[in-house]
């Protein structure tokens, strides 16, 4: 029997790319205004800009007075976001290995208590974490703020982990055990690089979540030494005094490009999400 032609794959996905395309051009234009505003002079009057310019961006160059410097920031803010991604990736896949596997008390009570955990948003906290970090002298210290970011983040890390691990056939770890590895060495060789789509993925999200994160670096971390460019960039907003709105937009467009470059290189793990443990 004759196979039934498939239909053409350009019939199927121009008409949603094209749709997608007229939706996201205002959008585009929008960023395509953005670094223009950043590059050029114009009359409050004008549409069009009168000339090119790079002042908008001596942020760079030269620090601006009463703010902290840039580099320093995005040091600060690099060290803020991969240092919890690091604590969450760690934690969160251990933990998600042992409530998937191991035959734990109380597991269920557990997992019910990690979900209310996250539930709490982290402004309602704020008081008594402010409190907490004064009482162990980890107040203004990027130390203090990782440590509570990362624990605000390990109860979604651990529920996503263990999905992950739910998926993993058994057989796989059965075959270590009857070779004789050790339980930690199944995880690490043999059950780990099936959930490696989960970790990217928890990975990314939780760098991003660390880059944007504000109201934690402003309550608990606000000095000019341990300052992330999330509160760099609202000091601008505050400052009626010096207010410069192109040099924030600048900011702004320098505050995005890190996202931009990671979701470039990690895309990838996002589309392959769901493609958990398989049998080989």
């Amino acid at each position: 029997m004759a196979e039934r032609s498939q239909p053409s794959a350009n019939y199927s996905s121009w008409p949603v790319i094209t749709a997608l395309t007229v939706v996201s051009l205002p959008l585009l234009l929008m960023y395509v205004y953005l670094f223009l505003d950043t590059v050029t002079v114009k009359q409050p009057d004008a549409l069009l800009p009168s000339g090119l310019t790079l002042d908008h961006w001596r942020f760079l160059w030269q620090t601006t007075p009463g703010k902290a410097n840039i580099w320093q920031v995005t040091l600060n803010t690099l060290l803020f976001s991969a240092c919890t991604t690091s604590l969450v990736l760690i934690v969160s896949s251990m933990a998600g290995y042992v409530l998937s596997r191991l035959n734990v008390p109380a597991r269920g009570f557990f997992l019910a208590g990690v979900m209310v955990l996250h539930a709490f948003p982290s402004v309602t906290l704020i008081i008594a974490i402010f409190i907490v970090l004064q009482m162990i002298g980890l107040y203004n210290s990027l130390i203090g703020v990782i440590l509570v970011k990362a624990a605000i983040d390990l109860p979604l890390g651990i529920w996503l982990m263990k999905g992950f691990y739910d998926t993993v056939p058994w057989e796989i770890e059965m075959a270590g055990v009857v070779d004789g590895a050790s339980r930690f060495r199944v995880w690490r060789s043999l059950v780990l690089p099936q959930v490696k789509p989960g970790i990217m993925a928890l990975g990314l999200f939780s760098f991003l979540a660390g880059w944007g994160e504000f109201i934690l670096p402003q309550v608990l971390a606000p000095g000019n030494q341990v300052q992330v460019l999330s509160v760099y960039l609202a000091g601008f907003l505050a400052d009626d005094n010096n207010y410069d709105f192109n040099m924030f937009k600048a900011v702004g467009l320098f505050y995005l490009i890190p996202v931009l470059i990671a979701y470039a290189l990690f895309n990838k793990y996002l589309m392959n999400i769901y493609g958990g443990g398989n049998k080989g």
